[in-house]
């Protein structure tokens, strides 16, 4: 496993994000397949586990305290986050953090991070009433947090704003970084700016949630063209590699295959060359046109519909790319209740959202493509009635 100097430690570069893990039917995470995958993690030198207090509805640093309990706590690196990007009418820091220890079963964190410094929630940060950032300051002093970081999915202004004031605090900082969003985002000055800050990078969204691993055959050609034996997944993580300032890569990783295809990535370092790069950041001229969401789930949490806005965005690029009736069919048969069209309109969505996506925008689109295609229960029974015909013709 390749390892990053990290002040006294080496941490792995690649990570364990917890914030797609295995679910069961009834959507409780499957704790039996995430002791697998930590497991095997563990034992090929994936030690970092980054959770978060509103992954999973609040289950994902319960499970994982409990999975990692088993192993002895110098063993391993334990990141969570502070909450401050989610709307509410007050922010009880201290309530939260010491919640947050008992969730998880520990004495003190290893990483901690402000979660999204953003547009949106800037203000709640730096706002001195909550008195969120000197509190974990505090705790840092008292070894109950041993290193204070933030992650970020804001615009560089943002960035620039928080880091004038807490940059001198901040020990590290986790970004959204992938070859894509290098320049659709400004991924490349971010990067930048907190190297000039002398602020290591932590990456999130390597993959941007999966997209990366779904190329087209054509952007896949120009890929494997170039590394027959790699895949294109590996391609985002090589991309990375390259990278002196990133010390972190976290990997949402969802079942044992993807931990053990990923840690075999990371068993050589073999970042791309100059061409490479290039021809990789050419490709990525092809992605744009789709709408650039994460599933990070933000905008469900705030939905007064509870409407399934991250498979609607993902149905909504697939069918975008190609009107398919299959992806159509996993809203068609959704209650009445959670279909896109009941979209009130109210932007809570887009306030949220880290990819200033204009959601009710897109669900509407979305509603109105859907409307004009051709039914998956009219084609079905058309389908049984022919079946009838023929089974009576014979």
């Amino acid at each position: 496993m390749i390892t990053k100097p990290f002040g006294n430690s080496q941490l792995p570069l690649l990570s364990f994000g917890a914030m797609r893990l295995p679910t069961k039917e009834n959507g409780q995470i499957d704790e039996g397949k995430v002791e697998e995958m930590v497991a095997y993690a563990m034992a090929h030198g994936v030690n970092y586990f980054d959770t978060a207090h509103p992954y999973h509805e609040g289950m994902s640093e319960v499970v994982m305290g409990r999975v990692l309990s088993h192993y002895p706590r110098e063993s391993y690196y334990l990141a969570t986050k502070y909450p401050g990007h989610q709307l509410a009418e007050r922010y009880d820091v201290a309530a939260v953090f010491e919640e947050q220890l008992k969730k998880c079963g520990v004495d003190y964190f290893d990483f901690y991070l402000l979660h999204n410094v953003c547009e949106t929630s800037l203000d709640t940060y730096l706002d001195p009433k909550w008195n969120i950032i000197p509190y974990l300051l505090e705790q840092k002093k008292q070894g109950r947090i041993r290193h204070l970081g933030f992650s970020t999915h804001g615009l560089l202004p943002n960035m620039k704003a928080f880091l004038e004031i807490w940059g001198h605090e901040m020990e590290f900082c986790q970004i959204q970084l992938n070859y894509l969003d290098w320049t659709l985002q400004k991924g490349k000055e971010k990067y930048e700016l907190l190297k000039a800050y002398h602020i290591p990078v932590w990456v999130m969204e390597p993959v941007r949630g999966g997209a990366l691993a779904r190329l087209t055959s054509e952007q896949a050609k120009v890929l494997t063209d170039m590394r027959p034996h790699e895949s294109v997944v590996s391609w985002a993580f090589r991309f990375l590699m390259g990278l002196d300032e990133v010390k972190v890569i976290l990997s949402g990783m969802s079942n044992i295959d993807q931990v053990k295809q990923n840690i075999s990535t990371f068993e050589t370092n073999a970042p791309l060359s100059e061409e490479e790069t290039a021809q990789l950041l050419a490709m990525a001229e092809s992605l744009k046109s789709s709408i650039p969401c994460t599933a990070c789930g933000y905008c469900k949490d705030k939905c007064p519909m509870r409407l399934d806005i991250p498979m609607f965005l993902a149905t909504w690029n697939d069918i975008r790319v190609f009107p398919s009736l299959n992806a159509a069919m996993r809203v068609e048969l959704l209650p009445e209740s959670q279909k896109p069209d009941v979209c009130v309109g109210c932007g809570a969505c887009a306030r949220i959202c880290p990819q200033k996506i204009d959601i009710p925008t897109e669900l509407a689109h979305f509603a109105e493509k859907l409307e004009a295609m051709p039914k998956w229960a009219d084609i079905s029974k058309a389908r049984e009635e022919k079946a009838k015909q023929m089974r009576t013709q014979s």
